[in-house]
């Protein structure tokens, strides 16, 4: 079933005015395809880039199914970061607006425990958490799962990426085996099928990546550059586009942080996002970022999950990504909500090969561009077709 607007589902009265409120209309690819899917009660594994709207594709759904009474865990949503659980919760409530008898609670690392227990002795239908938290929990005997009808992987491939796969396998076993079960990544490693195996029954399978990986307003060029040009380029790059904000990528943490540092020492308003840091100076980074008042954030891909920012200007691979498609979670934080967005990587000269990958793979062109000069910007502007060249032209 292909539905091309929220009118054409049959749901209830509560949740047409809970999407009506958030002014939503038309169906993403990945919602149209999995919604039916799930209200069926079938397993589905839906496969799709950020910025796609998988929270509404299987949050919506869940919060249908739901029967109108319960005190009961019945619902739980694993993620891999504090900031992803969070935006998760948070957009589960505004979906629940209408259903006064759903409480919802987030779980995690970070915040007080007590403050949870508090929380979840309201009898929390709806649990979204990071597994980590979500086994303390169980350990502690302040979640049980043998009422759960439905369970939720978002973003499986990160939180296996992080180390988590015990702990989810754990959580998994601890449900009934009468449950349906929704797996959503943008990657799918071997790692990922094992997991479906072991836990989902006949599932049904979504990919929206397809041909077209990338977000189509995003306009993507790159830079062949030395080591030693790269954070020159990096300044020129933000001097000459002067975006409100920029979301740069690095493959480590000890990056991040250097670039930083040496941003602020040239007088740039910059700060870090990555696992080391701790949760109170990661809200602080992110809150900064999202009034504005932080032009550049500096992160790592895994810090960067969780990053719900929908007028992203630019973001800019400082690091060519390791993994052929973290270069579509990248750009996928710009562009969103059908803006339009510029992505900008630095490339080295032996990185070429590896560059032209990504973008057959993505089934999308990533054009060669020389560096402007800042005084021709307001001559000709910062791109003019002498600049530009295709990556598949190069040799």
């Amino acid at each position: 079933m292909q539905s091309a607007t929220f009118n054409e589902l049959d749901l209830s009265t509560e949740m047409q005015k809970a999407v009506a409120d958030m002014g939503f209309e038309t169906l993403t690819p990945i919602q149209s395809e999995t919604i039916p899917l799930i209200l069926e009660g079938k397993d589905v594994i839906g496969q799709a880039q950020t910025g796609t709207g998988k929270t509404l594709a299987f949050g919506l759904p869940l919060i249908e199914m739901l029967p109108r009474k319960g005190i009961w865990t019945e619902a739980v949503i694993l993620c891999p970061t504090r900031e992803l659980a969070v935006q998760v919760a948070e957009e589960l409530m505004r979906l629940a607006k209408y259903r006064r008898d759903l409480h919802i609670v987030p779980v995690y690392g970070g915040q007080p425990i007590q403050k949870q227990l508090m929380s979840l002795k309201k009898g929390a239908r709806i649990i979204v958490g990071t597994p980590g938290r979500v086994m303390d929990h169980m350990q502690r005997g302040t979640l049980r799962f043998d009422k759960v009808r439905m369970v939720v992987l978002d973003e499986a491939d990160k939180m296996l990426d992080m180390g988590f796969v015990d702990d989810m396998k754990t959580i998994l076993w601890a449900m009934p085996d009468e449950r349906q079960t929704l797996l959503f990544s943008a990657t799918m490693p071997q790692s990922i099928m094992d997991l479906v195996r072991k836990f989902q029954r006949d599932p049904q399978v979504v990919n929206v990546v397809g041909e077209h990986m990338t977000v189509p307003e995003v306009e993507q060029t790159f830079f062949e550059v030395k080591p030693w040009m790269k954070l020159d380029t990096l300044c020129r790059l933000i001097d000459t586009y002067t975006p409100t904000s920029s979301l740069v990528f690095c493959n480590t943490k000890r990056r991040v942080d250097q670039i930083v540092k040496d941003l602020q020492s040239r007088g740039y308003m910059a700060d870090s996002l990555h696992g080391d840091m701790t949760q109170a100076r990661r809200d602080h980074a992110m809150s900064k970022f999202r009034k504005k008042t932080l032009r550049i954030l500096v992160a790592t891909d895994v810090a960067a999950r969780g990053i719900d920012v929908n007028d992203i200007e630019a973001v800019i691979n400082y690091d060519i990504p390791q993994d052929d498609q973290y270069y579509v979670h990248r750009i996928g934080r710009t562009a969103r909500m059908g803006k339009g967005g510029r992505a900008f990587t630095l490339v080295l000269p032996d990185q070429l090969p590896k560059l032209r990958d990504i973008q057959d793979k993505a089934g999308t062109r990533i054009m060669r561009q020389i560096m402007p000069r800042l005084k021709e910007k307001s001559q000709h502007g910062p791109e003019t077709a002498r600049e530009s060249e295709s990556l598949a032209g190069r040799p």
